[in-house]
């Protein structure tokens, strides 16, 4: 495949999660590869930082401030895209709480944000290149927490595994038009949402999470975005309905 696969020139791109760790990444990445990107999120000082970033390496950016669990706001924000190419739905929180101790509101919160902000997003795009008959990429972010139970998990790992059936679903029902639909399941990435701990706590909890992967390190947020903007460029032309894992070689048993 020719390196001018990854080429995203004349190309519009939307990226939920964009204030911050992944988000920005992939945000930052697609824009270094020519992609116009309209950058959505709720934290408006990390947005405009984002856009900011974007605008000073050359790139062309579009903040939109918004609530991804607002389906009719982030409708709004996807449609001034006109003829999006490239919808990557990163934007999610974390929870932790043990399965006797859920409740309602928690399993509310994380499902609303993380399946169905990635729900909106994914139909907002996908209704948008139909429309414009665009053979499309849209990217989700799953989690490596599909793939094992763990100890307080209950809500994110369902929500996420709630993605991965979207997916796969979605693939199936776009890809005679055309359209890709894959996901990214990252293992432990060093971001704002996984540095939740004391300084030496949250040191010990990525020297563990290091010594798990054969590679001795824990991700980063641009190990994640490389993954996205394969699956967004041509260079991953023939992959939809896929899970892409990008996790150090960890399997993350518990």
């Amino acid at each position: 495949m020719a390196v001018d696969a990854y080429d995203l020139t004349a190309r519009t791109a939307f990226v939920t999660g964009a204030a911050s760790g992944i988000g920005r990444a992939c945000a930052l990445l697609l824009a270094r590869a020519g992609a116009t990107v309209h950058c959505a999120d709720l934290d408006l000082p990390g947005l405009d930082e984002t856009a900011a970033q974007i605008r000073a390496e050359g790139g062309t950016a579009v903040p939109h401030h918004v609530d991804v669990t607002d389906r009719t706001g982030l409708r709004k924000a996807v449609e001034a895209c006109e003829r999006p190419h490239i919808m990557a739905a990163i934007a999610g929180i974390m929870h932790s709480s043990p399965v006797l101790e859920t409740r309602d509101e928690d399993l509310d919160r994380v499902l609303d944000v993380n399946f169905k902000g990635v729900l909106y997003a994914c139909q907002e795009a996908a209704r948008l290149m139909l429309a414009h008959r665009i053979r499309g990429s849209i990217v989700t972010m799953a989690s490596g927490a599909v793939d094992t139970g763990g100890p307080g998990l209950l809500c994110y790992g369902a929500a996420k595994a709630a993605v991965v059936q979207l997916t796969k679903t979605l693939a199936t029902e776009v890809g005679p038009h055309g359209i890709r639909v894959n996901a990214v399941a990252p293992g432990w990435i060093r971001t704002p949402m996984t540095d939740r701990h004391e300084a030496g706590a949250q040191d010990r909890i990525e020297a563990l999470m290091a010594r798990r992967s054969p590679l001795g390190r824990v991700g980063e947020p641009e190990d994640v975005a490389h993954a996205v903007l394969y699956l967004a460029s041509d260079a991953s032309a023939f992959m939809t309905g896929q899970i892409l894992r990008p996790n150090g070689g960890v399997a993350m048993p518990w």
